[in-house]
This record gives structure tokens, sequence and C-alpha cells, in this order.
């Protein structure tokens, strides 16, 4: 003897009931419904729920993000704008198009959320450069979350194709910088930082010439992962004499900056990069470090310290104030540590 199946709580009834017995509501036969009707309630069952469409475009969104950077990394790509800009728009526009999306820009931004909280484990990029990075996934995302959203109200899909076709021509461009050399701006960059320091000029010479020794603490946007300098050697102004700066901590292995002196003279010294092996060659190359001083009046002295780099991060629109930042900030605490008599503590 069959049974009737209710279709609210799902307890069985016989095949002539009319109400389930169980919570009264009213029973239908099976086997009397069209076989059209039947079919379409087992595939309205079987259906996937919005909840699990998401799960599927973000994990889709992930994957696809890892491969991308697998690909760029391979290509040597991985310090341009194919990464910072042309990845997060890939990743946004493959999570706009995940069905059944209430809101495009909420999946965007959700989903490059997790992408970048992942990335440390996945990718293994180091925290530094998910905070320094985070801002363009996210500004990529919003605005072309923004687009499609305003597009799909409008409810037509040649405005939904054109919209697409605009992103692309919007963000192609910007995702190529850095790619390569014809495709980049200026890189080579010089930041010049000057302090009036407590001490006569022979003092500052005399504490330039000495070992370096960093006691003070870093300023605060240089101690958020960056490496930092752990042991230093070398001593003298003379040309020729050499100082090692081992850096370690933050991101990356511990790696050597090896400066040397190349010009010498009265109030100024010139050191030279010779080789960095320190993870902060991922992101520039340095060139020269040039100190000037002069006595001001009785027991002070202006110094001025110029550092040159070469930048390696792209867009240069993003990166370029970000690393200028930074090298000031390195610039001035030099002043302070290195060239201040009488701030440093005795072996």
């Amino acid at each position: 003897m069959s049974n009737t199946t209710c279709a609210k709580c799902g307890a069985k009834n016989f095949t002539d009931a009319k109400l389930c017995q169980h919570c009264g509501t009213a029973l239908v036969n099976q086997n009397s419904l069209p076989i059209n009707f039947a079919v379409e309630a087992v595939q309205q069952k079987q259906r996937i729920n919005n909840s699990q469409w998401t799960l599927v475009g973000l994990i889709a969104a992930l994957v696809l993000g890892s491969i991308l950077y697998r690909l760029l990394v391979y290509g040597h790509l991985e310090q341009t704008s194919a990464l910072f800009v042309g990845l997060p728009a890939v990743l946004a526009i493959a999570l706009t198009l995940t069905p059944r999306a209430r809101s495009a820009t909420g999946m965007v931004m959700k989903g490059i959320t997790i992408c970048l909280l992942m990335s440390g484990i996945l990718l293994g990029e180091g925290f530094i450069c998910i905070v320094m990075a985070s801002p363009l996934f996210f500004v990529a995302g919003l605005s072309i979350g923004v687009c499609v959203d305003y597009s799909r109200s409008k409810k037509q899909e040649q405005s939904s194709l054109r919209t697409y076709c605009l992103l692309l021509v919007l963000f192609l461009p910007l995702s190529v910088e850095g790619v390569n050399e014809k495709l980049s701006f200026a890189r080579d960059e010089v930041v010049v930082a000057e302090s009036t320091v407590a001490g006569r000029a022979v003092d500052v010479e005399q504490t330039l010439s000495s070992e370096p020794r960093f006691d003070k603490t870093l300023p605060l946007y240089l101690r958020m992962g960056f490496p930092r300098p752990a042991e230093t050697s070398g001593r003298g102004l003379q040309v020729g004499d050499i100082r090692v700066i081992r850096f370690a901590g933050g991101e990356g292995q511990p790696g050597d900056l090896v400066l040397q002196v190349v010009e010498s003279g009265p109030g100024m010294v010139r050191f030279q990069m010779l080789s960095d092996t320190s993870h902060i060659s991922h992101w520039l190359d340095w060139k020269e470090a040039e100190v000037n001083w002069r006595e001001t009046d009785s027991g002070r002295t202006q110094v001025s310290w110029t550092l040159r780099y070469t930048r390696r991060l792209d867009p240069a629109w993003y990166f370029g104030p970000w690393e200028r930042y930074a090298v000031r900030c390195a610039a001035r605490y030099l002043i302070d540590t290195l060239a201040t008599p009488g701030v440093r503590r005795d072996a």
C-alpha cells in the first residue's frame, strides 16, 4: 500500500487521506499530478539556493585569483599594475557574474575581503603587502560593483554589455603599467631630509665616521612589517670604506645592504650601494646616500641626508607617494640616529 507524503512536515499518510494527520496540511496525491508538474517540483527541490551560489562564486574567484597570481609571478610581473590593478579588476568582474547575487557591489567587496585575508595563507604574502595593496583592490572592486549594479537596475541586456565593455576599456590601460619599460613612468627618485642638530660640525663628522648603530625607535610607518636593521659593521669616511647593514624581521629572509664611500670632502660624504640582498630590494633599489653638513652657529649644525633610489612597484601614482614617504621617514631617522652627536649608547 502506497503512502502520501506531507509536503510540509514530511509525515507519511494513507493514500486516500485529504489532510495530514500530523500537521493538518492539505495533501496532494503525487500520482494524480501531471507529469510535467511533478518533474518541475523535483527540479525545484534540487535547485541550488542563493547561499550555495555565493559560496561557489567565492571559491571560483579565489581559485581564479590564485592561478592569475602565480602566472604573474611566473612572468615576473608581480610588481606591476597587472597585479595591483588588473588582478582585482578580474576578480571583481568574476564576482559580479556570480549567479543570483542580489548586489554586485556587496558580493565583490565580500569576495575581495575574503581573498585578501586568505592571500597570506594561500599565496604567502606578508602583512605589509596586503595592507599596502588592499586600497587598490577595494577601489577597483567598488568601482566595478557600483557600475554593474547601476547597469542591472536598467534591466536591459544591452546596458549590461556596454557596462562590461566600458570597464574593460577603463581598467585595461591601468593594468599594463610596468609590464614593459615603455609602459612605465620614471622610476628614479630623490628624497632629501634636513635637520639642525646640537653639536659642532666636527662632532657630526666624527659621529658619521663611527660604526652605525640604530638605537632609537623606528618611525611608526617603518615598524609596520618592514625589515629592520639588526646588525651593522664598518666605519670611516675615507673613499673605499664599507658599511654593512643586515636587515631582518618583517617580511622576507634576512639580507645585507652593502654601501661604500665613493666621495668624501669637507662637510660631505657620498655612499654608493654595492649590493642589497634584503627584502627591501623587492620594493625599491637603493642607489646612493649623500650627507652634507655645515655649522650654522655656536654648537649647532645643519645636516641634510639625500637618498637616491629606483622605484620597483607600479602603478606609480599609488606606490610612488608611499615609497617617498617611507624613504623620507628613513632619511630623518638616519639624521637623528647616525648624524646627531651624543644620541647613541656606548657598546
